[in-house]
């Protein structure tokens, strides 16, 4: 029996490099990972799956590695994933990833260590560097939820981001604005780089430009989104209406045209993406692009338990629709 001695000598690393990489207990080096499985493959190495099946014969658990899970979003989508889980019988582990692609890399590795039997993730910025090649080496069962990349050939679930973007974005348009702000998300994100598609489609079949300098970067964050609605306010020729593209920069927005006296929706128009519960008791209340977060939750875990039981099966996308939940910081009443 080859042993991770002999791994470690022929890969020309450490014992313990090679256990990490086996049992994904710790980030290796893509370059020392890939030596590592390649003297694996010469020497014929195989991994004694005892310890595994021990952790097996009690009660599977599935790992959810996501970010920021004080966000209102994330926070529905994780009882959604939770009930199926629970349905099914099975345990879950939360990690936060912190939307930060090494963090996320050495979380999931931890998951691995536990040896879950799947694993649903929102993927951070950049993950495809670090997380996806560990993925690749540890062939566990995994959903991709809300940041759908097309290009992956994976299971993967989340909202019409464009669809709905270009609906809000139509509306304002329609109320006769001609100069919209958008407050954007983490560039690198499929879900900022969506609803960014979204915005400029609804301008697209209104025939109006899109002006390069009304779209700002807010990081998906609070304060991202107030430094964001101070640059619109800034502006030489300020937008009269502002799209704000999730609920974290939503709020940061309008603190920030609060503390700057703006009056919404008399003197600015407001319309975001991402509804909270509170959405309506603001005065006005906000126009927002509700998403089906439980709903979306509870299907990639349907989708998870359908890979995990036919590993064979054609990969998934599932887009939900989204909805418009019409309030008046639009600039339209209650009524209308």
């Amino acid at each position: 029996m080859v042993t991770m001695s002999e791994v470690a000598r022929s890969a020309g690393v450490s014992v313990s490099t090679v256990s990490h990489v086996v049992n994904g207990t710790r980030l290796v080096a893509p370059a020392t990972r890939a030596k590592v499985h390649r003297a694996m493959r010469l020497l014929g190495y195989r991994h004694h799956p005892i310890a595994r099946s021990l952790a097996a014969s009690s009660h599977q658990t599935i790992g959810l590695a996501l970010t920021a899970a004080s966000n209102p979003y994330w926070v529905e989508l994780i009882q959604g994933i939770d009930g199926e889980a629970t349905r099914a019988g099975l345990n879950l582990i939360i990690v936060d990833t912190r939307d930060d692609a090494r963090h996320e890399a050495a979380a999931i590795a931890n998951l691995l260590a536990h040896h879950i039997e799947g694993l649903v993730i929102a993927p951070a910025a950049g993950w495809k560097d670090l997380t996806l090649p560990l993925l690749r080496d540890h062939p566990v069962p995994y959903v991709i939820v809300d940041r759908i990349d097309p290009v992956l050939r994976v299971d993967q679930v989340g909202v019409e981001n464009e669809t709905a973007t270009a609906a809000v974005v139509d509306h304002l348009i329609s109320l006769g604005h001609t100069r919209i702000g958008m407050v954007s998300g983490i560039p690198d994100l499929s879900t900022s780089t969506e609803r960014l598609r979204g915005f400029r489609l609804a301008h697209q079949r209104a025939d109006l430009p899109v002006d390069p300098s009304l779209v700002v970067d807010g990081a998906s964050t609070s304060e991202g989104g107030r430094k964001a609605a101070l640059a619109l306010l800034d502006h030489p020729s300020p937008p009269t209406a502002v799209f704000a593209a999730n609920n974290n920069m939503t709020i940061g927005a309008l603190a920030a045209f609060r503390a700057a006296g703006v009056r919404v929706p008399r003197d600015l128009a407001v319309t975001a993406f991402d509804d909270f519960a509170w959405a309506d008791l603001f005065s006005p209340g906000l126009t927002t692009v509700a998403q089906p977060s439980t709903a979306i939750g509870a299907r990639a875990v349907q989708l998870l338990l359908r890979r995990m039981t036919d590993p064979a099966a054609p990969p998934h996308t599932v887009r939900l629709p989204a909805e418009i939940m019409h309030r008046e910081s639009c600039g339209c009443t209650p009524r209308d």
